[in-house]
């Protein structure tokens, strides 16, 4: 689009925007619904029709509380942010955007309030996106994790020559890496008959129902993890849309039962599988026999390795699995003390800077790679982080239930073979679409609740592994 055109269309899709929650929200609609609900009320929970009600109305509850004229405000205050957030990023220049954030924390706030909450104004934009979840919740979440994680990456840090990583950085020929990665997510069950791949300046996968699912990957000839982990990331993504059962399509019931299971979904394929080490016993070969120069005297278990070194680093979507939470705390913090005026937004980037010494012991070089990386902010988006941190931990624990019933898992994995898992997670989670909130899915799926103990136990596991932590502590006086 020009950019003459940004005004244009930030006002219609204003009033698009506006049309359509004047109409979902109107009384005739509260009608409708309490007739269904009368006459579908001995119908069991989990049916398609006593469930598309149920979450119909939970989605018709809160929109009316939020005024038409604030719903248009949100969409236009988004589409002229974007840009000024682009220019400000490129230029390195927070108060370039600062207004605009300014305006976006006002709208968030005005949300809470007109939502309304018990305790935290945070409280009402988490449960938009993670029904159910409390702010309080959350904090002990990264509470726990945190005890778990910061002494883990001390002890990574004394040990960093363990894994050896420059063998990615030798020059991989970008259209190879693209089919590559494509033959790969096709392999995993991506399915391109109803899906492509496309190259784009950030990964990500956009669907318009269960037959047309498209992902974007990235690629860089001088750092292999970009772009097959993101293709894999991304056919994560498309494979829970592709699998969502037809009986819901073009329902309210079509979707994730939030971002933070979609994104289990993205960081089981990516991370649990991925790279895991039955994953390059089967797919080395191949990936050698592609790429046999960048790739001569390195071994499966070497590869294996550097694909999984983890060290601290500015840009969250390029970290490692063990520092990944911690982008995700540090921004979850931000937006609390921003929405309840503890922070003022022209002191963001002083605030993120310090936090990030504090938690990953980097020094943040400019606001490009710090305040300004993401594009969240530049949407009146408050509460969709923790869903990346959430898809983690609801990832290991879907994976923890798994292996229980998949007890050859590993063996299927170094066959190449990933139908049994696919198909679980088909009946266990895809399905549902948005049938359940995320406690209900995973008591469902797990027998438990949301916990954060098979996510920290698989980290400890396996980076203390590769990194020979527990031949260290043993060693130790």
């Amino acid at each position: 689009m020009p950019r003459g055109g940004l005004q244009s269309r930030a006002e219609q899709l204003s009033t698009l925007l506006r049309l359509a929650h004047v109409r979902f929200t109107s009384d005739a609609v509260g009608r409708l619904l309490e007739t269904l609900e009368d006459e579908l009320a001995n119908r069991p929970f989990d049916s398609d029709e006593a469930s598309l009600v149920r979450v119909t109305r939970r989605d018709y509850d809160e929109a009316r509380k939020l005024p038409a004229d604030l719903v248009a405000e949100v969409a236009r205050a988004g589409t002229v942010a974007r840009p000024a957030w682009e220019k400000a990023r490129r230029d390195e220049k927070f108060s370039l955007f600062e207004p605009y954030l300014v305006k976006n924390v006002e709208l968030n706030r005005r949300i809470a309030d007109a939502i309304g909450y018990e305790d935290r104004p945070y409280d009402a934009l988490l449960n938009r996106s993670e029904p159910g979840l409390k702010t309080a919740e959350l904090e002990a979440i990264f509470a726990e994790l945190k005890r778990a994680i910061v002494p883990l990456v001390a002890d990574i840090a004394r040990h960093a020559d363990a894994v050896d990583d420059r063998v990615l950085y030798r020059g991989f020929d970008p259209d190879l890496q693209v089919s590559y990665a494509l033959e790969t997510v096709k392999r995993l069950g991506y399915d391109l008959e109803r899906g492509r791949q496309d190259i784009s300046t950030h990964p990500f996968s956009t669907a318009f129902g269960p037959g047309d699912v498209r992902i974007t990957t990235r690629v860089s000839r001088d750092f292999f993890n970009e772009c097959l982990f993101g293709s894999i990331h991304e056919s994560g993504h498309a494979m829970y849309n592709q699998g969502m059962g037809q009986n819901i399509d073009r329902t309210p019931l079509w979707g994730g039962a939030s971002p933070g299971v979609h994104e289990s979904q993205s960081r089981l394929w990516e991370n649990l599988v991925g790279r895991s080490f039955p994953f390059w016993r089967h797919f080395y070969p191949s990936l050698r026999s592609v790429f046999q120069e960048p790739l001569r005297g390195v071994d499966e278990e070497g590869f294996y390795r550097a694909v999984n070194r983890s060290y601290p680093s500015f840009i969250r979507v390029e970290a490692d699995e063990v520092t990944y939470n911690m982008h995700v705390l540090l921004r979850f913090e931000l937006e609390n003390e921003m929405l309840e005026g503890a922070l003022k937004v022209k002191d963001l980037p002083e605030a993120w800077d310090a936090r990030f010494k504090s938690y990953l012991g980097l020094t943040v070089p400019n606001d490009r790679e710090g305040a300004l990386q993401d594009i969240h902010w530049s949407y009146v988006s408050f509460g969709i982080f923790p869903g990346y941190t959430i898809g983690n931990l609801i990832g290991a624990q879907l994976m923890e239930k798994i292996r229980v019933e998949l007890p050859d898992l590993n063996a299927q994995i170094e066959r190449g073979e990933f139908a049994a898992l696919l198909s679980w997670l088909r009946k266990n989670v895809h399905r549902h679409g948005r049938k359940f909130t995320p406690n209900e899915l995973m008591e469902r799926a797990t027998g438990k609740p949301l916990t954060a103990k098979p996510w920290i136990a698989y980290v400890q596991k396996k980076f203390g592994a590769l990194y020979g932590l527990n031949e260290a502590r043993k060693a130790a006086p």
